[in-house]
């Protein structure tokens, strides 16, 4: 079915097909509206009432999935030492196995360029590193990402687990580093299309021992030689900075209940995947036993 919209003097169609079209259809005149309250709001002669002040900043955190790009797209978020990508890994097996096709990425990286900005970022010899810059790399190599593998995998109706995306540099930079939330929406918003995963998953577990872990994980990686790469930055930083960082993801599953789902990491692997599992059968409306 083709979608016809008028805007701006121009004429855009969009084509939607298949059990997507309902879910595409809202988010399609979501932005369209979205833009539209935007553009009025920030003329000068409206610029400073309220109403459109508040209404600006709650559109901000307005979910455009990515259900117009006919995949799905989930994320994992959540502190280093969470189990993360054990996570991910067993969640793409077990789509697999139903028939499903499934990309593994993740951020910072998931591309030839994307790589480079992480090595810059993460490795403990990056000294004196504004955070404004390191915010700046982060986008940078999401921009690229999205460009690059998200999008053109979306767009060939396949599933998309992701590492970490912009929740990641909301609770990073905007708590740990104190810089904010609304710098990180806004560098969102205009460098990557408003683009929000159908699903994060949020692996939560206490502070203490998700740091302890991810330093276990690196020394040992190290030690074994099974990388060259140093990527302990991160892990230098003290247990107020971790605790920040934590707490501005709690406070990202409250504002987005409806997106982020929050799973206790605290459980054995297997506990955990079962968890994980039936959340993302539920929003994938996938039938069958849990693997």
């Amino acid at each position: 079915m083709n979608i016809s919209v008028t805007w701006k003097g121009r004429h855009l169609r969009r084509q939607v097909s298949g059990p997507f079209f309902f879910a595409s259809f809202p988010a399609f005149l979501a932005r369209f509206a979205v833009k539209a309250i935007f553009r009025f709001s920030g003329s000068p002669a409206n610029q400073q009432h309220p109403a459109l002040a508040s209404l600006r900043s709650r559109l901000y955190h307005l979910p455009v999935s990515s259900n117009s790009l006919r995949g799905r797209f989930i994320t994992f978020e959540g502190l280093d030492g969470t189990g993360k990508s054990t996570q991910i890994e067993k969640l793409a097996k077990a789509l697999r196995a139903r028939g499903l096709s499934v990309v593994v990425t993740r951020e910072p990286g998931g591309t030839a360029t994307g790589e480079k900005i992480r090595h810059v970022i993460l490795d403990s010899a990056t000294t004196q590193l504004s955070s404004r810059a390191e915010m700046a790399l982060m986008f940078a190599s999401r921009a690229q990402h999205l460009q690059e593998v998200i999008k053109p995998a979306l767009a060939e109706g396949k599933i998309v687990l992701c590492d970490r995306f912009t929740d990641s540099t909301e609770a990073y930079q905007g708590a740990g580093r104190k810089l904010g939330g609304e710098p990180v929406l806004e560098l969102h918003r205009i460098l990557c299309d408003d683009l929000q995963p159908d699903l994060t998953i949020l692996m939560d577990s206490d502070v203490a021992s998700s740091v302890e872990r991810a330093r276990r994980r690196n020394q040992k990686t190290s030690k074994n030689g099974r990388s060259h790469k140093d990527e302990n930055r991160f892990e230098q930083e003290n247990r107020a900075f971790f605790t920040r960082v934590r707490n501005g993801y709690l406070a990202i599953a409250r504002r987005e209940p409806q997106r982020v789902a929050l799973v206790n990491a605290r459980g054995t692997p297997p506990e955990t995947h079962a968890k994980i599992l039936a959340i993302v059968c539920r929003k994938l409306r996938l039938s069958g036993k849990a693997q």
